[in-house]
């Protein structure tokens, strides 16, 4: 009974070899391999996340050398509230807790949202590792572009929450101050600038889909030059409806970053179209007519290590397999 057993150990191990990127660099794989690659990059990508969140869930309450406890760095925005206005102004700092647990919830959410962020280059990884060896290398160095761009836009984005985050509670919060104090439960003050983070890291990616959508010619400049007045319109009713609370202080410095975004990906837009242009006189394409066939040879391009050697299968090439 241990032949069997040990026989299916090392069938299990030869086929996580053959699904390896290494054993395929061109990313060729029959259906089940695909799904067996994609549950295994899943399961590490996810134990990327549990492990930031337990990280964050420590730092929750923990300093780190000079840098503050994540509870704290949280708080601050609250803590920035004029005491007179807070039900334990003169007592402390602290936020309101009604039911049961929810301190743990609050810290163990925060937690899991620092943590995703801190170890995003391990999962990213595994998101990368699983798309790229079907792309090409053209393709690939378009991706790294675009996700880098994207990383750095939703980071710019969150950060310019956080620092309207105070100015916005306090004017929010300054309504009626004769009549009503200030005591914010933790789970709805933490879930406000969590979605405040989120939809202002997400608007900021307005101008990297204007520059992606003008690369891949959907879009030219004349026409984003014609449409900017509506855009900019657009742009700051947009940031009415999805700022919470619709404060005007979000709601202006939302509309005003991305106006200047889009301004900036209209000269991008601007600057490509006229490459373009530059390079279509050289080769002499805006002499032809609608109808004329563009002169130029177009040879499709291989991806990269592609195997031109049959298979060992009895000489099955590998576009036999489902990819």
């Amino acid at each position: 009974m241990a032949e069997p057993a040990s026989g299916n150990g090392d069938n299990r191990r030869s086929k996580r070899r053959q699904r390896s990127r290494r054993k395929n660099p061109d990313g060729t794989m029959t259906l089940i391999e695909h799904i067996y690659e994609f549950r295994r990059r899943l399961g590490f990508a996810m134990l990327a996340v549990v492990v930031g969140g337990i990280l964050g869930f420590i730092w929750f309450s923990t300093k780190v050398g000079p840098i503050p406890s994540l509870g704290e760095i949280v708080k601050a925005p609250y803590c920035a509230i004029p005491a007179g206005r807070r039900l334990d102004g003169e007592q402390g700092c602290r936020l309101l807790q009604t039911v049961p647990f929810e301190a743990f919830m609050t810290q163990l959410k925060v937690g899991i949202a620092a943590g995703a962020v801190l170890l995003s280059p391990g999962w990213l990884y595994q998101i990368w590792a699983f798309i790229a060896p079907g792309l090409y290398s053209k393709e690939r160095k378009y991706a790294l572009t675009f996700v880098g761009f994207a990383s750095v836009l939703f980071a710019g984005g969150a950060v310019l929450a956080y620092i309207l985050f105070p100015h916005a509670l306090e004017l929010l919060m300054g309504f009626g101050q004769d009549e009503f104090v200030t005591a914010l439960t933790a789970d709805k003050y933490i879930s406000f600038m969590l979605s405040l983070l989120i939809i202002f890291g997400i608007s900021f990616e307005l101008p990297l889909l204007v520059v992606m959508l003008n690369r891949v010619g959907v879009v030219k400049y004349r026409q984003l030059k014609k449409w900017r007045r509506g855009i900019v319109f657009a742009l700051f009713v947009f940031a009415a409806f999805v700022t919470p609370g619709s404060d005007p202080f979000s709601m202006l410095g939302l509309a005003g970053a991305l106006t200047v975004l889009f301004e900036l990906s209209i000269q991008i837009a601007r600057l490509h179209d006229r490459k373009k242009e530059r390079e279509r006189s050289d080769e002499g394409w805006d002499q032809l007519d609608d109808d004329e066939a563009a002169p130029f040879e177009y040879t499709p391009s291989k991806i990269d290590d592609e195997p031109s050697a049959p298979t060992a299968s009895g000489g099955r090439s590998s576009t036999d397999d489902i990819t």
